[in-house]
């Protein structure tokens, strides 16, 4: 079956554009002008990604993400006309897996729901549960816990403890985590890396009172914890 695609966008022309293109390249595509039509349409259709719009009326396209990601791990694709970075910060920190700028190119935007899709058709096959002392990661049921109690992740952030945890002990730079996590087709900045970098670190941190992630200053990062 097709993926589902929703998008969340209050300018007509964008939405009919959208709509076009994603539909041509076989996605099936569900419309929304508002944020809170957008929230009811997602806990109806279970799409498999939502294109949103940082700039909605009303309910801006933060609390949307914010209350999606409260509910689900969907993929969030957020458009936004700011050219402010610590406006693409602030939706990656609350759980978008990437953003696409305005005026945006309808086929750069297709390549890059394809290439977060892609992302779930590639994952590494199921492995052993990994156990270290203070974390346990389970690749099978995507769970991280710490001393059997779940520590909330979001897809993306799972993805990229993954990636350090599998590469214990050595160093992975932000090139070689974005190849790990997003893969060869990931459009955007480095500067996601960090990001989710840093919100698994603080999640982890808070759940074991230790720092299991650490910063190699002009290098990478590492995962440091003792199996």
């Amino acid at each position: 079956m097709n993926a589902t695609i929703l998008v969340i966008e209050d300018e007509a022309s964008i939405r009919t554009v959208t709509r076009a293109y994603l539909e041509q390249a076989g996605f099936r595509v569900l419309l929304a002008v508002s944020g809170l039509e957008g929230l009811e349409v997602a806990q109806r259709d279970r799409p498999d990604l939502v294109v949103l719009d940082l700039n909605l009326p009303g309910m801006d396209g933060m609390e949307v993400a914010a209350r999606l990601r409260q509910e689900s791990d969907i993929y969030i694709l957020m458009l936004t006309a700011r050219s402010d970075e610590s406006d693409r910060v602030a939706g990656l920190r609350i759980g978008a897996d990437d953003y696409l700028s305005k005026p945006f190119s309808p086929r750069e935007l297709v390549a890059r729901v394809q290439a977060i899709l892609r992302r779930r058709r590639s994952a590494p096959p199921v492995d052993a549960v990994l156990r270290f002392a203070h974390v346990r990661i389970d690749p099978d049921r995507r769970e991280v816990r710490a001393a059997e109690r779940l520590i909330d992740l979001t897809t993306t952030e799972f993805d990229v403890l993954l990636a350090l945890a599998r590469h214990h002990g050595r160093v992975l730079n932000r090139e070689q985590i974005l190849d790990l996590v997003w893969g060869d087709d990931f459009y955007g900045t480095d500067r996601v890396v960090d990001v989710y970098v840093g919100q698994v670190r603080r999640k982890l941190e808070a759940a074991t009172g230790t720092q299991l992630i650490q910063t190699v200053r002009g290098v990478g990062y590492k995962f440091v914890d003792e199996r």
